[in-house]
């Protein structure tokens, strides 16, 4: 489909830039073919010829009347399967809230339900802006159909644990699922290290050599997690991990609540990410990233959503603020995490960690994934325009993590198609048949009726 943007200010993401001027963005197929100034129609019948839109033209044109079109955010982790215990298992520390509540609920799970669960956290995703999604979930198979199916894009992450999947099946995964579909990607990784015994995670360490591949894995969240593993090694999760090669060829770390200047200096010579969760770190009590001192370091930090069991909503713009109000305090500094530098995490940073290079930024050549910012909101206003009409990058970017809500994102483009606009889902399913067999199985596993 060829669809013309106009009216619009770009924020490409590709640079620091001093102004968002009100350019046109052009697409063809599932690609960015065109940004930059409005032309007259002899200029723009040359470049339609040039960006391979002629002889067909356009399909669609929208006026966005200056609206903000810019990058879709990367929700660097997530556990979309988890919707059926949105609510379910609240006010718990983790340890408890993992082994008494979650885990013996998630054992109940078919790989239909997950299939099913999914798609309600899509549909969260698309209506809030997110345009990927790192998922770390049972059933690898069914995740990649639920989103295959909604058109929506997805990069899996290996949950080999002592309980769950085994090292062939991580590398079963991570064969198939990379040539699935070309909204499917799949990365090593297990749970975490204190799920998963040392001879296991040597063999996902071997695994990373084998296909000099990354590995991605909850790290360092809690207190207690930290020092068991010292107990039991001698060292810190990331140390230890470190140690038997685990790290060789990158990855990231989720959370990383609890490290260490040793454990920061490790992540930055490996080239290792930090995914960091603020909302599910808050409400489970594991406490508040090293943000600013990442940053400082070189490490690419990202930014996710966890899952909505432990968050216990999908939304990206309440992790903004969290990220920037929580660095403050925790570093007793006002611009500790200035608002610019959240939008880059949020989407240039988290297409990195995903292994997506051809995301988190607007550009020809880039994948057409794309979400347009209401400025008619009142939470937008003033512009904050420049004397030639333009908006200024920082108070923008302000608006947008301080005040900035769902309700702003008119619309959400993956892969060249309009998944969301204006209050309507365009992701082939039926919303009240989702919501019924959702109810079903919260009936059979949450309120075992």
């Amino acid at each position: 489909m060829n669809l013309r943007f106009f009216h619009a200010f770009v924020l490409t993401m590709e640079e620091q830039e001093e102004e968002y001027e009100r350019h046109e963005l052009w697409v063809r197929d599932d690609r960015i073919v065109y940004v930059g100034q409005p032309a007259d129609d002899r200029e723009r019948a040359w470049l339609m010829e040039q960006c391979g839109v002629l002889p067909h033209g356009f399909d669609r044109e929208i006026d966005c009347a200056g609206d903000v079109l810019m990058p879709g955010f990367q929700n660097a982790h997530a556990h979309s399967g988890m919707t059926l215990l949105r609510s379910a298992a609240d006010d718990l520390p983790l340890s408890e809230w993992l082994n008494q509540q979650i885990f013996p609920r998630e054992a109940l799970l078919t790989p239909q339900d997950i299939q099913i669960l999914t798609k309600l956290a899509i549909m969260e995703y698309v209506s809030g802006g997110i345009t990927s999604v790192f998922d770390m979930y049972l059933a690898p198979d069914e995740t990649a159909g639920a989103f295959i199916e909604t058109g929506m894009r997805c990069v899996q992450c290996g949950t080999v644990n002592n309980f769950t999947h085994s090292v062939s099946q991580l590398e079963d995964y991570f064969l198939r699922l990379n040539e699935l579909h070309p909204l499917i990607g799949y990365r090593l990784g297990f749970h975490a290290e204190y799920t998963t015994d040392k001879k296991l995670l040597e063999e996902i360490a071997a695994l990373s050599e084998k296909y000099r591949a990354p590995v991605y894995m909850h790290l360092s969240e809690t207190e207690k997690e930290v020092e068991e593993c010292r107990k039991r090694h001698g060292m810190s999760p990331v140390q230890f991990l470190s140690a038997i090669g685990m790290f060789e060829y990158g990855g990231a770390g989720y959370h990383c609540v609890h490290i260490s200047e040793e454990d920061m200096e490790i992540l930055a010579r490996k080239g290792v990410g930090v995914v960091t969760n603020p909302a599910s770190n808050m409400k489970l009590m594991s406490g508040i990233a090293p943000v600013k001192e990442l940053v400082k370091r070189g490490i690419c930090v990202a930014v996710g959503t966890d899952g909505p069991a432990s968050n216990n909503g999908l939304d990206f713009f309440k992790e903004m603020y969290l990220l920037s109000v929580l660095a403050k305090w925790r570093e007793q500094e006002p611009a500790a995490v200035p608002p610019m530098q959240i939008l880059k995490m949020v989407c240039v940073n988290g297409a990195r960690i995903m292994g997506l290079p051809d995301c988190g930024v607007l550009k020809e050549g880039a994948k057409a994934d794309v979400i347009r910012i209401d400025m008619k909101q009142p939470e937008m206003r003033p512009l904050h325009a420049t004397e030639k009409g333009n908006l200024e990058p920082d108070k923008f970017a302000a608006n947008l993590v301080y005040s900035g809500s769902k309700r702003d994102v008119r619309m959400t483009m993956v892969d060249g198609r309009i998944l969301y606009e204006d209050g309507q889902y365009f992701l082939n399913l039926d919303r009240d048949d989702l919501y019924g067999q959702i109810e079903r199985i919260a009936d059979r596993i949450v309120r075992r009726k």
